[in-house]
């Protein structure tokens, strides 16, 4: 396994689950109840200086990555995020910082986007498409619609000349529209997507300590939402965009998934965790200095420990985290390890592994058949960009490739 301290991200969450949307399905609203009444929810400037030190230092690496998220960062107001790149520069050495900066766009003016440019910060905006997907689930407080004030985040950044990707959540109801979503992306100036599949399940009966959504670590009974998307409507999903995007935007639009699965094709373990061997190194720190395995597994039985008492660098690596991390392959189904699709997707992320199969001792991935489906759709072309790339040559010679066929 590789030392995970050369390696880690962390993802930092500053306001906690503090946002100023209240999206039906998000999963991190919840994570208020795992702290005390009356919690600030902001990132003192003991923990925010601990956690830019010890990071830049546990690397050995030129450029250090830093990722802030949410909740909603912007709630913490520009001031924060001047503290943030002032320490930074304090401690940086002769080292390069790139920051990441995912956001709803609701609180996104001129001012904020003259800090993101002058600090040049890549800001990951979150759209689940036109204004009848992105609203069926992504409400304000007052359960009010919120992509007219999206857009005009788009619009701002757009203004300001700050570069920008889109984050989009797959569900239920946006899932059957994949070219639709697609277009608009393209149309207000994406050229790097992400595409989410949302699967929540929630607890039948009585929450746990007022949290309905659970991990496969929870015996509990439940049931996915329904507004999670079903594993071959996701499937279906990425091949039709697949097929949109390999007619003319290869080189030009970066779909984050399709770039993954170049490099499992070419040869390379995927880097997206989801899609890796073992796992472990995307760590999430929560606003009081918490260090959580991962994103999806911010519970108690989960915590590493806190960054004012020990060093990241040492709660990354204690046994804990690495046995987190290695029970993804310990725990992958006899039905994963013979697929001939494993080098790309090797058993998917530990949270979606909830579906029980005769004779196996382990879960199953609820989406392996959507993503059997995908694979099995995009390995001709894949083999060919792959050829293609070995050869020196450009993957967007498929597109030359089309045209004659």
């Amino acid at each position: 396994m590789i030392d995970p301290v050369s390696v880690f991200n962390t993802i930092v969450k500053p306001t906690g689950a503090l946002c100023n949307l209240d999206c039906d399905y998000c999963f991190y609203l919840e994570k208020e109840h795992q702290y005390p009444e009356g919690n600030p929810f902001t990132m003192s400037d003991e923990v925010l200086e601990r956690f830019i030190y010890d990071t830049i230092h546990a690397h050995s690496i030129s450029t250090v990555e830093f990722t802030w998220q949410g909740g909603e960062p912007t709630l913490l107001g520009i001031e924060f995020f001047k503290k943030v790149v002032a320490f930074q520069e304090k401690y940086r050495g002769h080292k390069k910082i790139e920051n990441g900066f995912q956001t709803n766009g609701v609180l996104l003016n001129d001012d904020w986007c003259d800090f993101l440019k002058e600090h040049d910060f890549l800001v990951g905006l979150s759209i689940d498409g036109p204004a009848e997907f992105h609203n069926r689930y992504r409400k304000t407080k007052g359960r009010k619609p919120s992509f007219h004030k999206v857009m005009e985040g788009v619009e701002c950044l757009q203004r300001n000349g700050v570069r920008f990707n889109t984050l989009t959540v797959v569900h239920q109801k946006n899932a059957d529209y994949p070219v639709k979503i697609y277009r608009f992306l393209k149309s207000i100036g994406s050229t790097h997507m992400q595409f989410i599949p949302i699967v929540e399940r929630e607890v039948i009966g009585d929450a746990l300590a007022g949290e309905t959504l659970i991990t496969p670590a929870h015996k509990t009974t439940s049931e996915v939402t329904d507004w999670s998307v079903e594993s071959v409507q996701w499937g279906q999903f990425l091949c039709a965009v697949y097929d949109e995007w390999i007619k003319r935007d290869v080189g030009q639009i970066y779909v984050q998934l399709f770039d993954v699965m170049l490099e499992a094709w070419y040869g390379y373990e995927p880097r997206l965790c989801i899609f890796k061997e073992v796992c472990g190194t995307n760590v999430v720190l929560e606003h009081n200095g918490d260090l959580y395995s991962c994103d999806h597994y911010v519970y108690p039985q989960f915590k590493q420990g806190n960054i004012l008492s020990t060093p990241i660098s040492e709660l990354v690596s204690q046994t804990s985290q690495r046995m987190f991390g290695l029970e993804k392959r310990s725990t992958l189904t006899n039905t994963c390890k013979r697929c001939e699709y494993r080098f790309a997707c090797n058993g998917d992320c530990p949270k979606h592994r909830f579906v029980e199969l005769p004779n196996e001792l382990t879960h199953q991935s609820y989406l392996c058949q959507g993503y059997l489906k995908f694979f099995e759709h995009i390995d001709e072309s894949m083999r060919f960009m792959a050829s293609e790339l070995h050869k020196g040559r450009a993957p967007a010679n498929v597109m030359l490739r089309n045209k004659k066929v």
